[in-house]
């Protein structure tokens, strides 16, 4: 009796040191004093938009959209894909990537006019709403059109879309699968495909939803991957879905974080509410993102903010699509100057003048920071991005 009682604290008293053992917290990931940076030498374009062997009304739209040459993305991206290649292109937020593959797509629905051609696929809501916009604009009176298939939307609505012609079909994974399911439409039928911020699609855990859709597009010609970053993880699957591939990537980009304040706040023993409240009034009308790790929490802190006099408001996954884009324009016009956010608006959202990036929770990886304080430090402006570590 006695032996196994020794044995049993024998076990026990390891557990214990290594639930005590604090967390060690690399500081100097979350932490850069930024300076401003001179930009690099201006990109020498290779084309100009009247280079491309485009049709002269989709040129007229790109010049009336205020484009005057194409990016440095679009520059790389917009002759190879003409000419059907497949293409990784890396560029971050707010640099063209969207145009870099929908020019290529509507020139080529130009000389088809195929039925559901091309099937782009975005992950979240806000990112494929943003990319119909972009469609719209560039093909307004070519007679060609859109669905967007996003969840937080009727499904009756969905299904209703789709039995319109639609030369293009514009998704997030979930709801894509959805349709598919319930029969309303045919990947064999479409011809390209594109995965807009393909890593974070990923790292969202759509690999097997993506798998599955490649594999079930047996008339597939063409691969389009766009993305700020690149993970070396995601290899595998991108040589799956891809053939031969052209990597291209924007050099410009890769200068932002420079512009970008970095500091850490330690909470431990202290009041972290107490402590976000002091920075939020520092000053108050700052345009803030503020990151949290779950809906929930998203939700709870909006009311504690809204109690202190703050103008919150709160976007995540189980917000419905009507009120994910009411809060976000709210946002945009500064009807609401702090947002608070899960990851959902880390990539692929537009937001200008965000002075402030705060990480409320640490994020689960490097990426993931990098991404979220992408939001400030934008357009030549310098930002502040915040980590408070517990």
């Amino acid at each position: 009796m006695n032996q196994v009682s020794y044995h049993r604290k024998k076990r026990f008293k390891p557990q214990q040191a290594k639930k005590d053992t604090p967390k060690k917290v690399d500081v100097s990931q979350y932490t850069n004093q930024a300076s401003p940076v001179a930009e690099p030498p201006a990109y020498q374009n290779q084309y100009s938009f009247d280079d491309f062997p485009i049709d002269a009304k989709l040129r007229t739209l790109i010049h009336q959209k205020g484009y005057e040459k194409p990016s440095e993305i679009q520059d790389k991206v917009i002759m190879p894909a003409l000419n059907g290649k497949d293409i990784i292109g890396i560029a971050g937020t707010g640099t063209g990537k969207t145009a870099a593959f929908l020019i290529p797509v509507i020139q080529q629905l130009l000389e088809t006019g195929a039925d559901n051609y091309a099937l782009i696929l975005a992950p979240t809501r806000e990112l494929a709403n943003q990319i119909q916009d972009e469609f719209n604009s560039l093909t307004r009176g070519l007679n060609l059109f859109s669905a967007c298939l996003i969840g937080g939307t009727s499904v009756s609505q969905c299904l209703k879309s789709l039995k319109r012609k639609n030369h293009v079909i514009i998704a997030t994974p979930g709801r894509l699968q959805d349709m598919a399911n319930q029969g309303a439409l045919n990947y064999r039928h479409f011809s390209v495909l594109v995965l807009d911020e393909f890593d974070r699609m990923l790292d969202m855990g759509f690999a097997k939803e993506v798998q599955r859709i490649n594999r079930a597009m047996t008339g597939k010609e063409q691969t389009l991957l766009l993305s700020a970053t690149l993970d070396k993880s995601q290899q595998r699957l991108i040589d799956e879905v891809t053939n031969k591939p052209l990597m291209v990537k924007s050099e410009r980009s890769t200068h932002r974080s420079n512009a970008i304040n970095q500091e850490v706040i330690r909470t431990e023993g202290k009041d972290k509410f107490a402590l976000l409240r002091d920075l939020l009034a520092k000053p108050e009308q700052e345009k803030t993102i503020l990151f949290c790790e779950t809906k929930r929490h998203a939700d709870r802190m909006v009311k504690k903010l809204t109690k202190e006099e703050f103008r919150a408001g709160a976007i995540h996954g189980d917000k419905s699509q009507n009120q994910r884009e009411r809060t976000l324009n709210q946002f945009k016009k500064g009807q609401i100057n702090i947002l608070v956010a899960t990851d959902v608006v880390a990539r692929g959202i537009d937001i200008s003048d965000v002075e402030m990036v705060i990480n409320y929770q640490q994020p689960k990886n490097y990426a993931d920071y990098v991404h979220r304080i992408g939001r400030t430090g934008r357009a030549g402006k310098m930002g502040r991005a915040v980590t408070f570590i517990d």
